[in-house]
């Protein structure tokens, strides 16, 4: 049965492309992941706070490497979009920012980020999600991305209305993460916003 519309993205739109370096234009790089960064997600991952908001832990160097060769493979396969955040004259780690779950069909993502605990309270997160989300809705054509948080994390919550996502909703026991079942929040961009 044919479908009514056409895809807002067609297939291979990502991976005809090789995955581009993204400047924030204030001191920020959004680049692809490089095998020597393992050490340095491996550390960011020991973090607590990175715990309670992610359903991850990374118990070795070697694991995390094995994340990055995942994350380097997923734009091939158009299934999620991974940039390492570094300081653009240093070079440091700072963060991670994506597209989670890629429906180019429907021309919909999610963004989804982490910052290093050095990194936190300076807008890292707020600067590379916006950088993100305007490279893929506007360089891309992306219709529509979303970014859901635990009602609880006040601080994802800040980064959704900086970046200029709109709070949608409530979903209801919606995220497991290490204590329980937490309600998320919706926020979504689309063009035009």
């Amino acid at each position: 049965m044919p479908y009514t519309a056409g895809p807002v993205l067609p297939a291979r739109t990502l991976s005809d492309i090789a995955q581009p370096v993204l400047r924030t234009g204030d001191g920020l790089l959004l680049r692809p992941w490089r095998d020597e960064d393992a050490p340095a997600v491996h550390a960011a991952f020991q973090d607590p706070a990175l715990h309670q908001w992610h359903v991850r832990s990374a118990d070795s160097v070697e694991e995390a490497a094995g994340w990055i060769t995942q994350w380097r493979a997923a734009w091939e396969e158009e299934r999620s979009a991974q940039w390492a955040v570094v300081d653009s004259v240093a070079g440091e780690l700072l963060g991670r920012v994506a597209l989670r779950g890629i429906l180019l069909d429907e021309g919909i993502a999610e963004i989804a980020y982490w910052t290093t605990r050095a990194a936190r309270g300076q807008g890292v997160a707020p600067r590379a999600t916006t950088a993100l989300t305007h490279w893929a809705l506007d360089e891309i054509g992306f219709h529509r991305l979303e970014l859901t948080h635990a009602t609880a994390n006040e601080a994802s919550c800040r980064v959704a209305a900086k970046a200029g996502f709109a709070l949608e909703g409530t979903k209801r026991s919606a995220g497991l993460h290490p204590d329980g079942w937490h309600d998320m929040h919706l926020h979504a961009r689309v063009q035009g916003d």
